[in-house]
């Protein structure tokens, strides 16, 4: 598992290197009031998307199925509690962290 360095912003793009992918991240929130607003997530390898859109919650992998060609996946950690990660709280109290193939279960390395 590996940390990855991220920022209390509402939107923002992250190019890192992981087990020899070049990957862009791109993290946004969304939504008009509280019932709606949620983080989401991109996943692009080599500049090609890998998944769009996917939900951020605390302890859930954003990938979810080697299939889509991703070494490896993406969870968000609450470091205080179990609620999904928001924006403002990014970086400190929410970390993501990249899940290495060893770490996950079958069928999703």
């Amino acid at each position: 598992m590996l940390l990855v360095p991220t920022q209390a912003l509402a939107s923002q793009v992250i190019n890192v290197l992981l087990s020899n992918q070049a990957t862009t991240l791109n993290i946004y929130q969304k939504g008009n009031n509280s019932a709606t607003l949620a983080l989401y997530m991109d996943v692009l390898l080599n500049g090609a998307l890998v998944v769009g859109g996917v939900v951020c919650q605390n302890l859930n992998v954003i990938i979810r199925n080697a299939y889509f060609g991703y070494s490896g996946d993406f969870a968000w950690f609450d470091t205080q509690g179990t609620t999904d990660p928001v924006y403002t709280g990014i970086g400190t109290r929410y970390q993501l962290w990249w899940l290495a193939p060893s770490d996950l279960p079958p069928g999703l390395a």
